[in-house]
């Protein structure tokens, strides 16, 4: 007689067409499936300060609401990743939107890398931006919206928007750039 092994259940490559077409049990099924990744994720990226669990709560609701918009599935696992990466970087959003500088040094173990150093003085470049580059900046590259969403969002043309945006990471390049003829603030 044949012993049966458990059925380990379906795997994300057959989960994931039928959570982005909409099946709700296939959708239950990949995050019950995901949620593990998600929370190593998370205490790989975040500081010891944030709250994990609040990372992969949100994590998991952003998967939810956006699973059907992702363009490939193969990218899946990447995706999740910025998710969380992103996640993990609200404290230095929020300062970077206008809190004092000070909750941010007291915050600086928001990532445990060694890099944090080169993370201080990435948010210290945008920081230095005049406000219609930082905005075109964060709107772009931290809040993810498109072009089109951002120069709506801007009240300029798309061109505009793609200028400011150009021009803000070029001052941000310029601004790191390891040089002493640019004196950091």
């Amino acid at each position: 007689e044949k012993m049966s092994l458990p059925n380990p259940g379906p795997t994300l490559a057959q989960l994931l067409p039928a959570a982005r077409s909409g099946d709700a049990v296939a959708m239950e099924q990949l995050l019950r499936l995901t949620r593990p990744d998600i929370r190593r994720y998370a205490l790989r990226h975040c500081a010891a300060t944030t709250a994990t669990d609040d990372v992969v709560q949100e994590a998991m609701i952003i998967v939810y609401r956006r699973v059907g918009a992702l363009r490939e599935v193969a990218a899946f696992g990447g995706w999740v990743v910025r998710i969380v990466q992103r996640l993990c970087m609200r404290p230095m959003l929020a300062w970077l939107k206008g809190e004092p500088l000070a909750q941010v040094e007291d915050n600086l173990a928001w990532s445990h890398r060694p890099d944090h150093e080169l993370r201080h003085d990435l948010a210290l470049a945008i920081d230095s931006l005049p406000p219609l580059y930082r905005e075109a900046l964060l709107l772009r590259d931290f809040e993810e919206l498109t072009i089109e969403e951002m120069s709506e969002r801007l009240g300029v043309t798309r061109e505009a928007a793609k200028s400011r945006l150009h021009r803000a990471r070029a001052l941000v390049r310029e601004y790191l750039a390891p040089t002493e003829q640019h004196p950091k603030k």
